[in-house]
């Protein structure tokens, strides 16, 4: 048996709501907050990087998994928004963790499937023997131009996995990929904001890529819709993933628990394994779970999971999703929110 033995979450505890952002750009928060489903979105502190994140998502899934660190083979952070161009971040979460110095460490990009990319090698690298142990992350920082429809959307939060073959809580049953060179969304070297073609991002990109991915699994492993107790899909915005589910079949109660995107926004490389996490904490066992991460330029991956016994014992060892989601909050105005994006991005 492969899967997850511990999973862990970090999401900021600051906010910003639609309207302070509309209320900036002359903009119509109504219009805005029914077209994304979207109220409000985390905003990193100005100390508060990927790093941070990727380095407290992955203690939380450590006390979890109860496992020594020095067991664990191979440490992989998926991002689009690593603090360092030369200088990876998988050897500073690894040395936080106490994993250093036989361990395999690297950052994979992806756009927003970057943090499954992690996971994927991680499972694989269990499976075929190599590590005992293998976490994948995937945390971001998102970035949006001041003023594009990124800015809504575009938030942080980090979730971590722990993948092994003893005392596993999640079962992996199969993965699935599906990919093409499609140009809907990229950020050149040295730019502090991505650009997108808007025409590409919902049809021939988003629902395309996780249409696919989704029917291959299914095919791959004689399941329908109706099979799976949760589905997550990745949440650029809340509307898509939404409309994706009904489109293919998928009932609300199967998205109702993963689908965070109305009050987190969109984590770019950590939006569907924070989603993944959110159903941890509330799936019983013998529960199946598809996950469907997206990432633009373009492409889907897709998990089937299935929960054992041992996911109760382990699930109150570190905070839940939603407890980090929604308690202790601190709400920004844009002023303040504009002070803490330019320090992130321009640090003294």
């Amino acid at each position: 048996m492969i899967g997850i033995v511990g999973y862990g979450t970090q999401i900021p505890r600051y906010r910003i709501k639609v309207e302070e952002i509309a209320k900036v750009w002359g903009t119509d928060a109504p219009t805005y907050k029914r077209g994304l489903n979207l109220n409000e979105k985390s905003v990193p502190s100005p100390d508060e990087d990927c790093i941070t994140l990727s380095v407290n998502a992955a203690r939380n899934a450590m006390l979890r998994a109860m496992i020594d660190p020095a067991d664990i083979g191979a440490v992989y952070v998926g991002s689009e928004s690593h603090p360092y161009a030369v200088k990876p971040t998988g050897t500073i979460v690894s040395e936080a963790l106490g994993a250093c110095p036989y361990v395999h460490t690297a950052d994979f990009e992806f756009a927003c499937k970057a943090g499954t990319e992690a996971m994927f090698v991680a499972l694989h690298l269990v499976k075929s023997g190599v590590v005992k142990y293998a976490l994948g992350i995937g945390a971001d920082t998102s970035q949006g131009a001041p003023g594009d429809a990124l800015e809504y959307s575009a938030s942080a939060g980090a979730a971590a996995f722990v993948m092994g073959a003893k005392n596993v809580i999640a079962e992996l049953i199969d993965t699935h990929c599906f990919m093409t060179d499609t140009p809907d969304f990229w950020r050149r070297e040295n730019a502090h904001y991505p650009e997108h073609g808007g025409r590409f991002t919902g049809e021939p990109s988003y629902m395309k890529h996780t249409a696919g991915a989704v029917n291959a699994i299914l095919e791959k492993t004689k399941m329908k819709p109706g099979d799976l107790d949760y589905m997550i899909f990745h949440q650029p915005n809340g509307k898509f993933p939404v409309q994706m589910a009904f489109s293919l079949g998928f009932k609300e109660p199967q998205f109702r628990h993963g689908l965070l995107t109305p009050t987190l926004g969109n984590t770019y490389s950590g939006s569907s394994p924070l989603g993944l996490a959110a159903t941890l904490d509330v799936a019983k066992p013998n529960q199946t779970i598809l996950i469907v991460s997206y990432g633009s330029g373009a492409g889907s991956d897709a998990f089937i999971f299935k929960t054992t016994e041992k996911l109760l014992e382990i699930r109150d060892k570190a905070p839940l999703v939603r407890k980090q989601l929604d308690e202790h909050l601190m709400y920004l105005e844009y002023g303040q929110y504009a002070k803490f994006r330019h320090k992130i991005l321009k640090p003294e």
